[in-house]
């Protein structure tokens, strides 16, 4: 998964790939307890050409506000760089599977 902050979002969305992009913390209990999904889903998924990444929502302004996260984890779906769907707390992989396979 990559890092993904305010500097660097557009070029990753310039790419023209669909965009799976989740928002966390590190003090954050569930955001930790998502993180060993996403990983998995990003080893099965960024193959077939999806972006997986991460923001530090303590070390980005823009984005959160971008996407409205005010609550987190928040995971955002973008494909054609719009946002498609958005997933607002732990969720299991299933649910957050299905989002993905909708980008493809």
């Amino acid at each position: 998964m990559i890092e993904i902050t305010d500097d660097n979002f557009q070029q990753y969305l310039s790419v023209g790939k669909p965009v799976v992009l989740d928002f966390w913390a590190t003090w954050c209990g569930p955001c930790r307890a998502l993180a060993p999904t996403m990983e998995a889903l990003a080893e099965e998924y960024e193959p077939q050409g999806i972006i997986f990444g991460k923001c530090d929502v303590d070390g980005s302004v823009n984005l959160p506000i971008e996407f409205s996260v005010r609550n987190i984890p928040t995971v955002v779906f973008l494909k054609d760089g719009k946002l498609v769907d958005k997933q607002v707390g732990n969720a299991p992989r299933g649910v957050l599977e299905e989002k993905i396979k909708a980008l493809l």
